[in-house]
C-alpha cells in the first residue's frame, strides 16, 4: 500500500482545475474545487514522481526562509553567511552584519520580531542597492520609470505596471548581484514591451546578451 505524503488542501469553489505547489516550507500545497478525498489520492499517486523531484528541487533552492532551531544561514547578495543569535540582557532586538556573518542579539526568544530584523536589512539594502541600479540603466535603455516601492512578496521578484510603476521584492537581496541586475533590466525592458514575447526578450537581450545565464540562476533561489 502507497504512503501519500504530506499536503495542505485549499478548497476555492471558483478555480475550475487542480493545481498543486510547495509552500515556502516545503509542503505540498493542493489548490483546488470541492474534490473528494478518493479524487485527491489519485491525484497524488498520479503525480508521485512529480512531486518527489520537485521536493528534491526545493530542498536545494538557496535563501529559504530560516529554521531559527537549527545552524542557520543567511544569503546576501548570492553568498551564504551563518547567522548566529545570541542572547544579552538589554531588551532591544537587533541585528548586525560584518560582511562575514550575521548575528541576532535578543533578549526574549521571539522568531517572529527576528523574521522582521531579517526582513528590515534586505529592505533598507535594496533601498541602497537598486534606485542606482535603476538609474543606469534607465539612461541606458533610454526608460523612464514612474515610481519605485519595495516590499516582501512569495512569488514575484519585480513587476512593472501599466503606469510604469516598478515594484521589487526586498529578497532580490539575496541574490547574485548580476541576477539582480537582470531582475531590473527585466522591469525595465516592461515599460517598452508590456508582455514576455519576442520583442520583449529581445529587447533584454539588447542590454544583457547572456542573461539566459542569470535566469537559470536565479531558478537556484527562493523568495
Amino acid at each position: 500500500m502507497s504512503i501519500l505524503p504530506h499536503y495542505i488542501h485549499i478548497v476555492n469553489p471558483k478555480l475550475k482545475h487542480i493545481y498543486l505547489t510547495f509552500n515556502e516550507q516545503g509542503e505540498l500545497v493542493i489548490k483546488s474545487p470541492k474534490i473528494s478525498q478518493k479524487q485527491i489520492e489519485q491525484l497524488l499517486l498520479k503525480k508521485a514522481s512529480w512531486i518527489t523531484s520537485s521536493r528534491k528541487r526545493f530542498e536545494t533552492k538557496k535563501g529559504k526562509n530560516v529554521n531559527f532551531t537549527k545552524e542557520a544561514e543567511l544569503y546576501f547578495l548570492g553568498e551564504s553567511h551563518p547567522l548566529k543569535l545570541i542572547q544579552y540582557e538589554k531588551k532591544r532586538t537587533k541585528l548586525t552584519f560584518d560582511g562575514d556573518i550575521f548575528t541576532l542579539y535578543y533578549a526574549t526568544y521571539d522568531e517572529i520580531i527576528f523574521q522582521r530584523h531579517i526582513d528590515s536589512f534586505y529592505k533598507e539594502e535594496a533601498k541602497n542597492y537598486i534606485p542606482s541600479l535603476v538609474e543606469k540603466w534607465s539612461q541606458t535603455m533610454g526608460v523612464q520609470a514612474n515610481k519605485i516601492t519595495f516590499r516582501k512578496t512569495k512569488r514575484q521578484w519585480g513587476s512593472c505596471s501599466a503606469k510604469n510603476d516598478l515594484s521589487f521584492n526586498t529578497m532580490m537581496m539575496k541574490l547574485p548581484l548580476d541576477v539582480i541586475q537582470y531582475i531590473v533590466i527585466h522591469e525595465l525592458a516592461h515599460i517598452k514591451h508590456k508582455h514576455h514575447q519576442k520583442a520583449f526578450w529581445a529587447c533584454v537581450a539588447q542590454y544583457l546578451p547572456e542573461y539566459k545565464k542569470q535566469v537559470k540562476e536565479l531558478k537556484n533561489f527562493t523568495t
